[in-house]
């Protein structure tokens, strides 16, 4: 009689136990967990990107309210702000910080050595020394970069010259506040030199450097404008693109936003796409992944976009070859 009322009773505080884990495995998985986004840009301007990493999060359940709390840092276009903006994270103790563009994860990198960063698309991350290998970051930064390497501006200024023949003066507008400025510039050099092109260098940190930049394009005559990545000129996309037709300058862009708010062209990765991949190493790393062992990711798709209604305003007739291999015609 006793052994059996001590089965039961066994069986009792096992079945028990096990209720109790079952129930402490459910409460461990609803608990929120907290990370930092910290941005270069206004989140106006980045809309598209911010709704896809939020649905990629949901697709691999993690709800923003539910499960998820999310200290968004916006510098408004000003990357002056980000060091201050990644201070704030790290003082919060947030459990990961992620970190889009170049100049968001060196305030970051340079904020903290123990919370996990997962940056998006900065231009050089290996050069930036923010990560020791592609394949093997190391430290706590890992993520996706921007380009495959210095190749796409080469791209870029090829198709310049096939949407507008004959250029020999594109002028380089840049933000030289950017940690990216002056790798940015020896990449655009090399390849303006092996396509023949005369580069004019210019700098803007900010939209009051606009009118001034677009003045000295037109005195020294160029041809055409390539304007790089980079959260000052994707917050004033709008402006810089009603600048360009002004000026009559056809211009390349690294932002499809760019070319949808008026510009001429783009030629570069999906960012909304992108952004949402970075959600990925969000999942991984709140689950006990090492970003020293998550290998960054590369782009490997970019899109041609061509605004229709600006190259008419501009006077220029689309080739139909550039038409036929552009992703998205905007007409």
């Amino acid at each position: 009689m006793n052994r059996r009322c001590n089965g039961w009773a066994l069986l009792v505080a096992l079945l028990t136990a096990s209720g109790m884990s079952s129930f402490a495995d459910a409460e461990s998985a609803q608990k929120v967990r907290r990370i930092g986004y910290l941005s270069a840009p206004t989140r106006e301007s980045v809309a598209n990107g911010v709704d896809a990493f939020l649905h990629k999060l949901r697709d691999l359940g993690w709800v923003e309210g539910r499960n998820l709390e999310i200290e968004y840092r916006w510098a408004d276009g000003n990357v002056d702000r980000l060091p201050t903006l990644a201070a704030d994270l790290v003082q919060r103790n947030v459990e990961l910080i992620v970190a889009p563009a170049g100049s968001a994860v060196l305030a970051a990198k340079q904020a903290t050595t123990r919370i996990p960063i997962v940056m998006i698309f900065p231009t050089a991350p290996v050069e930036m020394k923010l990560v020791a290998s592609l394949g093997h970051p190391g430290g706590n930064i890992t993520g996706t970069t921007f380009t495959p390497g210095p190749g796409i501006f080469g791209k870029q200024l090829q198709l310049l010259k096939e949407m507008v023949p004959g250029i020999s003066r594109v002028a380089f507008l840049g933000n030289p506040s950017d940690p990216e400025w002056t790798l940015v510039v020896r990449e655009v050099e090399e390849a303006a030199r092996s396509l023949g092109i005369r580069l004019q260098l210019l700098e803007a940190r900010g939209p009051d450097d606009f009118d001034k930049a677009f003045a000295a394009m037109a005195r020294e005559h160029a041809g055409a404008l390539l304007v790089p990545g980079g959260s000052t000129f994707l917050v004033h996309r709008a402006r810089l693109a009603e600048l360009a037709l002004k000026a009559r300058l056809p211009t390349m862009y690294s932002f499809r936003e760019s070319v949808e708010s008026g510009g001429l062209m783009a030629y570069a990765v999906n960012m909304a796409d992108f952004v949402g991949r970075s959600a990925i190493y969000v999942d991984k790393i709140l689950k006990g992944a090492r970003p020293a062992d998550l290998p960054v990711e590369q782009p490997t798709q970019f899109e041609l976009i061509v605004n229709i209604q600006t190259a008419k305003a501009l006077g220029i007739t689309v080739p139909p070859s550039l038409l036929q291999r552009a992703d998205t015609v905007i007409d």
